[in-house]
């Protein structure tokens, strides 16, 4: 990463100083450091600073109050701890030091080895995966809870359903939940509520401890009860940083076992809340709904008719109805008889006078016949005409008067003996037949 340079050529310090706390927080990311505790200061503020050293080197650290209030152990001097921090500059004095989110006693590796290859097992089982996790019940008629009858969480979450819905039942599945075997009984208490099947959502709970305190929930047969239990779980294990196991197989973790009691209670106040709009919003739609009846039932009032006068009123209605169909009828039989009489005077004005037909046919027919006559003797004299002159452009008068048509054997008539050549074959057409013949010589 390469930093800008201003214009002239010079940073501020607190320019520089940034630009270095932008460039260690980007190259280094979340670690764990070990080291031994020295120079421990605890402010008032409740904050902690310390170094943290080896035999070679060492390195200021901070670990704010909102981190160490969840530690349940007191650093000293002389300790040695592994801390995960991460790794920025104190830009006013221009120093580089761990701010550290969480710290442990040195020599638990081997657990955390052991957390994370459990952790990778179960996830390639894909018991992780969300889609097997069950929704809560909305209102669930009883809660069972799996830990210890002395357990302080237990207590908190007593105090806390008592105080959401106290008149909700629950069952306690009682196990030891530290201490050497502390995994199989708890693993037994969950799979004996599973197999009782007498509450709807069950809560696995402890307090807050060190890392030996909580391992039991970090044991193989505390995740396999856990996910095959029938009964959706809620992991409520240590404090909000601390992280089990069985927070990872459950159905939903909670940060502590206060809000795990929380998540699976309905609240009752929040519901008579809920309740109260709801009822005024009911008794609004009631009083609406009941208006609109009065309306609709004064409507009805106002169109409902005694049956007598009903009667009367539908005798009237029936003279009345009597009166236009006689009116009607007397309508329709004056048009009918106006539209007879207009048909007689129609039909007798149409009628033919048969007697002056007759006449007019007999002379149309003498006038047709004569000009009928006179028509076939122009005709005649015409076509008479046409025949003299026709007879006069005959080719077959001219070949009675003994000359004769020469034509080639394509048929083409002959005028000029040049365009004949010696064995061309000829027809010769007399008045009265035709013959075949030969060119022999021209001339």
């Amino acid at each position: 990463m390469s930093y800008p340079m201003p214009n002239g050529g010079a940073v501020s310090v607190s320019e520089l100083n940034r630009a270095v706390h932008q460039l260690i927080e980007q190259a280094f990311p979340l670690l764990w450091v070990a080291g031994e505790v020295s120079n421990l200061t605890r402010a008032a503020s409740g904050h902690w600073y310390f170094t943290l050293k080896d035999a070679g080197a060492q390195v200021r650290c901070a670990m704010f109050r909102h981190k160490n209030q969840y530690l349940d152990w007191t650093p000293e001097n002389g300790m040695q701890v592994e801390v995960r921090a991460v790794v920025t500059l104190y830009e006013p004095r221009g120093e580089y030091q761990l701010n550290v989110e969480a710290m442990r006693r040195a020599g638990f590796g081997a657990l955390f080895e052991a957390f994370e290859k459990l952790k990778a097992k179960l996830g390639a089982e894909g018991l992780f995966e969300a889609e097997r996790k069950r929704h809560l019940p909305a209102f669930p008629k009883r809660i069972g809870i799996v830990t210890s009858p002395d357990a302080a969480a237990l207590r908190d979450v007593l105090t806390t359903l008592a105080r959401r819905m106290p008149s909700l039942p629950i069952v306690l599945y009682p196990t030891p939940v530290q201490g050497d075997g502390a995994a199989l009984k708890i693993a037994q208490a969950v799979r004996t509520a599973g197999e009782r099947n007498e509450c709807d959502v069950l809560i696995l709970c402890r307090g807050g401890g060190s890392i030996e305190d909580l391992w039991q929930f970090n044991e193989e047969a505390v995740a396999r009860a856990v996910a095959e239990c029938p009964i959706p779980v809620v992991s409520g294990v240590g404090h909000e940083t601390d992280f089990t196991i069985a927070d990872f197989v459950a159905d939903r973790r909670a940060p502590t076992p206060t809000a795990a009691a929380e998540m699976v209670s309905p609240n009752r106040e929040e519901l008579a809340h809920r309740l109260g709009i709801l009822g005024g919003r009911l008794s609004r739609r009631m009083e609406a709904l009941l208006e609109q009846r009065m309306q609709q039932v004064d409507y009805l009032a106002r169109r409902l008719v005694h049956p007598g006068e009903r009667l009367q009123n539908q005798g009237m209605h029936l003279d009345h109805l009597g009166q236009r169909l006689g009116s009607a009828l007397a309508r329709t039989l004056d048009a009918s008889q106006w539209r007879y009489r207009q048909a007689g005077q129609r039909l007798a004005s149409a009628q033919p006078d048969l007697a002056r037909r007759q006449a007019e046919c007999l002379h149309l027919g003498r006038r047709l016949e004569g000009a009928t006559r006179e028509k076939l003797h122009r005709s005649e004299a015409a076509l008479q005409r046409l025949e003299a002159n026709l007879a006069h452009l005959n080719p077959m008068a001219v070949l009675e008067r003994g000359y004769s048509l020469v034509e080639t054997a394509e048929g083409k008539v002959v005028t000029d003996s040049g365009t004949l050549n010696k064995g061309d074959a000829l027809k010769l057409t007399f008045a009265k037949g035709w013959v075949e013949a030969r060119v022999e010589e021209k001339s």
